[in-house]
């Protein structure tokens, strides 16, 4: 039995970029929440500014790994339940919500029927 808790990475959006977004997302949230320490906040500017400013390292595929980095340890080192809680309203609100029709009057019940095109 695997009591292990879940990773706070994986996420259960069919889509690569839809994935990006909803850490882009979360990111943005956490950073508003005054509950994540200061200095966590760090990180996501440490990496914006590597994203702004690139040439501090050599390399195309350093910039990438110094960013998703940042965003994965950001994301990490914050208290589980915040981070819970902002995930679960982001994932909400991306659902598109069925449209719930309680009134029976404006139900209409009827047949179909095709009237032929010589008529």
């Amino acid at each position: 039995m695997n009591n292990k808790p879940p990773n706070k990475l994986t996420s259960s959006n069919p889509g690569f970029f839809q994935d990006i977004l909803l850490q882009i997302k979360l990111i943005y949230r956490l950073m508003g929440d005054k509950r994540v320490n200061p200095f966590l906040k760090l990180l996501p500017i440490g990496g914006l500014i590597y994203f702004i400013v690139p040439d501090l390292a050599i390399g195309p595929l350093d910039d990438a790994a110094v960013i998703g980095l940042a965003s994965y340890l950001f994301i990490e080192l914050c208290p589980d339940n915040v981070v819970q809680e902002h995930r679960q309203k982001l994932r909400l609100s991306s659902q598109t919500q069925p449209v719930d029709i309680k009134d029976d009057d404006t139900v209409i019940d009827a047949e179909f029927k095709e009237k032929d095109k010589e008529e």
